[in-house]
């Protein structure tokens, strides 16, 4: 028996009055998706523990099968694991974005118009963070260029527990009230202070203007956590299996999992990844090395974050197309499979962030199952009173354990 595990990252939303009232799991066209869950099982399950941030990190995390209560120690030191950063017991890593602030001259006083400093490039961004690193990196402070506006310092005998806020829970908004605070806050907000300075006029940043693209005009810290120590998968679970993503805090999941990490050419993160790449991928593991592999597509949750309801809805159908159309089809030539489709947790586009409500799974086998005879969808989920308690719980109902 072969497993699949495809997530599609904040999949999950609230009625939208542009979608005539529907959800884009409900308004997109997917007949793959539909199909998986009314010749299996679907339901609900809670992907984020309570008194937990509802990140990526912890819903995947538990998705995966790992308890967040045992063994979550912060977004950033998982990210680290995949850059090839090697944690000392004393660092802490912090995610470090480049991000898009108003012009106002007061910091506080500034607004965060773009988390993502409009998708820049990773060859702009490493750019922009060798800048940062040159005046600001230190003996015991690191910054490290990542992929697009994902990024990383490291902090040798850092403060493991300041108040920080993802910037793209803030959207929109005034800063005044998620800056830095707690036992090493200020200094935290000194550095980002400071690189407001060195980012404003760099190069890079003048060719965007000129370009009308978003300018990287400051770092944002926030994520931080120290080494994390998982136990693998294989041990766990009994499967040798992989992972496929484009983004490091995925792969890095992956990496601590004892899990093969599939590089595919063209993924991105965004709308714009190598959706047919990332199934290929994964099937050709699955017919060669493995028996397992979770398939993470990062798309809607980015389009979540950016409120854009028609990118969302499109991420979803090339998912269902692109992805699971390519799995089905190509899973007919392995052999016997069970395919697990499922959110980490919703983004909703209203509040263009993440929420703990519980997430739509779907489980079907190629060997038979107790057929739902309903769609994909929040409200179909939920319709069938199935509730699962957490994501270990569900790993082990998938495989079975």
């Amino acid at each position: 028996m072969k497993y699949i595990v495809l997530l599609g990252d904040g999949m999950a939303d609230d009625p939208r009055p542009e979608l005539d009232n529907k959800t884009p799991l409900q308004f997109a066209h997917t007949p793959n998706m539909d199909m998986l869950a009314s010749r299996g099982e679907t339901g609900l399950v809670k992907t984020v523990p309570e008194g937990y941030p509802p990140g990526s990190d912890v819903a995947n995390l538990a998705v995966m099968g790992y308890a967040p209560q045992q063994y979550y120690t912060g977004r950033s030191p998982l990210e680290a694991v995949s850059m090839g950063i090697s944690l000392a017991d004393n660092d802490v890593a912090f995610r470090c974005n480049l991000v898009t602030l108003s012009n106002e001259a007061e910091y506080s006083d500034k607004q965060m118009l773009d988390y993502s400093a409009g998708e820049i490039s990773s060859a702009e961004a490493r750019e922009l963070i060798l800048a940062v690193q040159s005046q600001l990196g230190s003996g015991d402070r690191h910054f490290y260029p990542g992929i697009s506006y994902r990024h990383l310092m490291v902090w040798s005998d850092g403060p493991e527990h300041p108040e920080l806020t993802p910037p793209h829970d803030i959207s929109g908004r005034p800063v005044a009230e998620y800056l830095p605070r707690g036992k090493g806050g200020e200094t935290l907000l000194d550095l980002m202070r400071q690189s407001s300075s060195i980012l404003c006029n760099h190069p890079v940043n003048l060719a965007r203007r000129e370009k009308k693209q978003h300018p990287a005009n400051s770092v944002w810290l926030w994520g931080q956590g120290k080494k994390p120590a998982l136990p693998l998968f294989k041990d766990l679970y009994g499967l040798e299996g992989a992972v496929v993503s484009a983004v490091d805090l995925l792969m890095g999941i992956g990496i601590c999992a004892g899990l093969e990490v599939l590089k595919v050419p063209g993924a991105t993160g965004n709308i714009h990844t190598n959706f047919h790449g990332k199934a290929l991928a994964a099937l050709e593991a699955l017919k060669n090395r493995v028996d397992f592999v979770y398939l993470h597509v990062e798309a809607p949750d980015e389009a979540g974050h950016q409120g854009d309801t028609e990118t969302k809805v499109r991420a979803i159908e090339e998912i269902d197309r692109q992805v699971l159309g390519t799995l089905l089809e190509g899973m007919a030539d392995i052999g016997d499979y069970k395919i697990l489709l499922l959110p980490d947790h919703p983004t909703p586009l209203n509040i263009r962030t993440h929420t703990s409500a519980p997430v739509p799974y779907a489980i079907m086998s190629s060997t038979g199952n107790t057929a739902s005879g309903i769609g994909y969808s929040e409200a179909d989920a939920s319709s069938t009173g199935i509730h699962v308690p957490d994501g270990p719980a569900l790993m082990r109902k998938f495989l079975r354990i």
